[in-house]
C-alpha cells in the first residue's frame, strides 16, 4: 500500500470512522469538518435592546469601579450570532506558549483590534473596529466609519483622533518608524490620512487603490492591529491610544526629560522607553481594544489575559462578550512539551506547535484526555521553505552563490521532497514549489508546482559544474573559489511553530551530499533567529510561506517587500519600502520586474490583480527566491486539540495568516458547558 494511502486509512480508523475503500483525500478521514464561523448581525431589527455582563464585571459595577454595561458599550455595538448556542460566562482557557519569543501566540488572541476582518473563508471583508467602509468610484478615496462610542480598555473614548495621532505623531516620526509601510502607498506614491469627523477617517491616494480595504483586513502593516504591530519594537498599524502614549513622546514633553526617565528605567533612550510602553506583551498599563487585556506579561511562566470590560461586542441575547473570563498560557520548555501536555489534556484549545507527525498518538488519546481533534487544511504551497538570503553580509563567497538563480535551482533539485513528506507529514502533504493551492485565483497553475521542485540530483550536479563549482575534495564536496576550502552552507532554524524543522533541515543536508554541497544546521531561539535574519546575517532560513497564499495580503514570503519580515533579504525589502531611498537595489532584473508588478497591482481591480499575482508567482518559482518543500496540509497550525467542554468551536477553521487562527473562529463566543 502506498504510504499516503496508508496514512489516511490509519487516521480514519483511529478517528472511529470506516476504513477507506480506496485512496481518497484527507477530507474523508473524519477529522476535517465543515468550514464555518459565527455570523455578524447588521439588521437593526435584530439588534438587542438590553444588555448583560459577566458576573465578575457586575461586582465591579456595584463597587462603582466600572460604569454600567450600557455606558461601556459603543453606540455602534458589534453583534455576534454565536456559531451554535448562546453561551454562559466564566472559565479560563488553558493554553501553552514557549517563551518571550512566542509573541504571535498571544497576538492572534487579540485580533479583534484590526480595522476590518475576514469571514471564515478568508475571502469576504467584514467589519471589525470599523463598522463599515466605502471606496470611491475612482478608487482614490477609502472611508472608514468607526464605531461611535468605542472605548479603550481603561474607559477612555477611542475616536478618529487616535488614528490621526498615529499618522502624524508616530508614523511620521523617523525615530519610531524608519521605514514607511508600503501598504500606505498606491503604486509607490504615499497616501495620507484625513479626519472627517470624530468617527470617520478617510485615506486619500494619488492613484486608484482598490486593494486597500483588503489590506486593512489582512495581516499587513496597516491591517495587523495595535497588538501585533506596536510590539517587538514596531510602531505600525493605523491608530494608537493617544491619551496614554503622548506622555512618552518628546513633542509633548522633552527628549531630555524622557531620556532621563528612560535611563532610570533601564533603557538607553526615549525611543526604547516608548517601544516598551507601547508593547502590549510587556506593559499591562497599555490600553487595548481587544476582547481580553494582558494582566501578566509574556516574560513570566504564566502569560495571562483577562476580559476587557469595554469590549465592543455582544451576542444576539445582548450579553457582552467574551464569555470566557481569562486566557492562561503556561510556559513550556519547547514545542515537544506543548505536544505532551496537549496529549495529557492540559489544554482547552491548542493548535500552535501541535505536531502533525504525532497525529496518531494524539487521536489515540482523545477519549482518555477528553478532547477532540480537528484538522484544518492550508492553502499555502509550502509549510516549510528554504529562504536563501541574497543580502548575506558576512561572507562574500557565500553571498555570491546565494544571489545566483541557477545555484538556487540546483539546491532545489537536490532535495527529495517525497522523503520529507513521508517522514514529517505522514504522507499527507503535497511536495512542490511555493505556489498556492490551484483553487485560488492567484495560483499560476499546477505545472508551476513541479518547476525546479522535483528530485533530480543528476541535473543539479550538471548545473553546479556548469557554474564553475567543479573542484571537489576527497569526499566529493565542492570547493570555494576564493580559498579552496569546502563550500559550506548554513541553514538557520528558529525554535518555533514546527517541532520537526530541525530534523527536516538535517535531512536536507543529507540530500545535498549527493550534489556535493556541505551543510550545517543551526537551531536558534525564534526572536534571535529573526533578528539575525532582519540584519541579513543568515545564509538560509527555514521558515514557512503560510499566509502568502493571499499574495497581496501577506507578500513577505513571496517577495522581500516587508522590512519587518527579514526572511528573504532585508536590504531588498528596505529598498522597496523606501522607494529606493534606503536598502539595496536588487541585482536581478526579475526581482525588479516583480517589484514593479507588485506596485501596479494596488490600482487594479480584482480580476486583473489575480492575473498580475500569477505572473509574480511564476517569477518567484523560476528564480527560486524561496525553495518550497511540502505544503497544502494541516501541518501549520492545522491540528487542533479541543476540550470536550468547549462549545461554539467550528468543525474547520481557516488557518491562513490573514484569518489569524484561532481568532478567525471568534473565540470571544466560545464557552465552557
Amino acid at each position: 500500500m502506498h504510504r499516503r494511502e496508508f496514512g489516511i486509512t490509519l487516521l480514519a480508523g483511529l478517528a472511529g470512522t470506516a476504513a477507506l475503500a480506496q485512496p481518497a483525500g484527507i477530507e474523508q478521514s473524519g477529522l476535517v469538518g465543515k468550514l464555518e464561523g459565527p455570523a455578524l448581525v447588521t439588521d437593526p431589527a435584530r439588534m438587542p435592546k438590553q444588555f448583560k455582563e459577566a458576573p465578575m464585571l457586575t461586582e465591579q459595577v456595584r463597587a462603582r469601579v466600572l460604569p454600567p454595561v450600557e455606558q461601556r458599550l459603543p453606540q455602534d455595538v458589534m453583534v455576534v450570532q454565536p456559531l451554535r448556542n448562546i453561551g454562559t460566562y466564566g472559565g479560563t482557557w488553558r493554553r501553552g506558549f514557549i517563551g518571550p519569543g512566542d509573541s504571535e501566540n498571544g497576538n492572534r488572541l487579540m485580533s479583534a483590534d484590526k480595522p476590518l476582518f475576514f469571514d471564515e473563508t478568508g475571502t469576504k471583508v467584514l467589519p471589525c473596529l470599523a463598522r463599515d467602509h466605502e471606496v470611491s468610484e475612482d478608487g482614490k478615496r477609502i472611508i472608514l466609519h468607526l464605531r461611535r462610542g468605542l472605548r479603550w480598555s481603561d474607559g477612555t473614548p477611542c475616536t478618529a483622533d487616535d488614528w490621526i495621532f498615529w499618522f502624524e505623531d508616530l508614523y511620521s516620526n523617523k525615530d519610531l518608524v524608519p521605514a514607511p509601510a508600503p501598504e500606505l502607498a498606491a503604486n509607490g506614491k504615499p497616501g495620507r490620512m484625513v479626519k472627517v469627523d470624530d468617527a470617520t477617517i478617510a485615506f486619500e491616494f494619488e492613484e486608484p487603490y482598490f486593494l486597500f480595504p483588503a489590506l486593512m483586513a489582512g495581516d499587513t502593516l496597516v491591517g495587523g492591529g495595535q497588538t501585533r504591530l506596536q510590539s517587538n519594537g514596531q510602531t505600525y498599524a493605523l491608530y494608537a491610544p493617544a491619551h496614554y502614549l503622548k506622555q512618552f513622546l518628546p513633542k509633548y514633553s522633552s527628549a531630555e526629560a524622557l531620556n532621563t526617565q528612560a535611563r532610570a528605567a533601564g533603557f538607553g533612550n526615549w525611543v526604547q522607553l516608548f517601544q516598551y510602553k507601547s508593547d502590549w506583551r510587556l506593559n499591562k498599563e497599555l490600553p487595548t481594544l481587544a476582547a481580553w487585556r494582558m494582566v501578566q506579561p509574556i516574560n513570566t511562566s504564566l502569560w495571562v489575559l483577562e476580559r476587557n470590560p469595554f469590549y465592543y461586542a455582544v451576542d444576539t441575547a445582548g450579553q457582552q462578550l467574551p464569555y470566557l473570563d481569562r486566557i492562561q498560557m503556561t510556559l513550556a520548555e519547547n514545542p515537544e512539551v506543548v505536544n505532551l501536555r496537549a496529549i495529557a489534556g492540559d489544554y482547552d484549545y491548542q493548535e500552535r506547535f501541535i505536531d502533525l507527525g504525532k497525529l496518531p498518538v494524539i487521536i489515540e488519546n482523545q477519549q482518555r484526555s477528553r478532547y477532540k481533534v480537528h484538522l484544518d487544511l492550508g492553502f499555502n504551497g509550502a509549510d516549510s521553505v528554504l529562504f536563501p538570503n541574497p543580502n548575506f553580509t558576512d561572507d562574500k563567497e557565500i553571498a555570491h552563490w546565494l544571489g545566483q538563480a541557477q545555484f538556487r535551482r540546483a539546491l532545489a533539485l537536490g532535495i527529495d521532497r517525497e522523503q520529507l513528506n513521508e517522514a514529517f507529514w505522514l504522507g499527507l502533504g503535497t511536495p512542490g514549489s511555493v505556489i498556492p493551492a490551484d483553487v485560488l485565483p492567484e495560483s499560476p497553475g499546477e505545472e508551476w508546482r513541479q518547476r525546479w521542485s522535483t528530485h533530480d540530483p543528476a541535473q543539479a550536479n550538471k548545473m553546479l559544474d556548469g557554474l564553475g563549482l567543479n573542484r571537489k575534495d576527497r569526499e566529493g564536496y565542492r570547493l570555494r573559489r576564493d580559498n579552496g576550502q569546502r563550500l559550506r552552507l548554513e541553514i538557520t532554524v528558529a525554535q518555533t511553530l514546527s517541532p520537526t524543522w530541525p530534523q527536516q533541515a538535517e535531512m536536507i543536508v543529507q540530500h545535498w551530499r549527493q550534489i556535493g554541497i556541505a551543510g550545517d544546521v543551526k537551531v536558534q531561539e525564534r526572536s534571535l533567529a529573526l533578528t539575525r535574519a532582519r540584519n541579513d546575517q543568515t545564509q538560509i532560513l527555514l521558515w514557512t510561506n503560510n499566509g502568502t497564499e493571499s499574495l497581496y495580503l501577506y507578500p513577505r514570503y513571496c517577495l522581500p517587500v516587508d522590512p519587518t519580515a527579514g526572511v528573504m533579504g532585508n536590504g531588498y525589502a528596505l529598498w522597496f519600502a523606501s522607494n529606493g531611498e534606503r536598502g539595496i537595489r536588487p541585482a536581478e532584473p526579475e526581482m525588479l520586474k516583480a517589484f514593479d508588478l507588485m506596485r501596479k497591482a494596488t490600482g487594479q481591480r480584482e480580476e486583473e490583480r489575480n492575473r498580475t499575482a500569477q505572473e509574480i508567482w511564476k517569477l518567484a518559482v523560476e528564480q527560486q527566491w524561496g525553495i518550497g518543500l511540502v505544503g497544502l496540509s494541516p501541518a501549520f497550525m492545522g491540528v487542533r486539540v479541543v476540550s470536550e467542554r468547549l462549545e461554539n468551536v467550528p468543525g474547520r477553521t481557516g488557518i491562513s495568516q490573514h484569518i489569524r487562527t484561532p481568532w478567525g473562529a471568534h473565540p470571544e463566543q466560545w464557552y465552557f458547558k
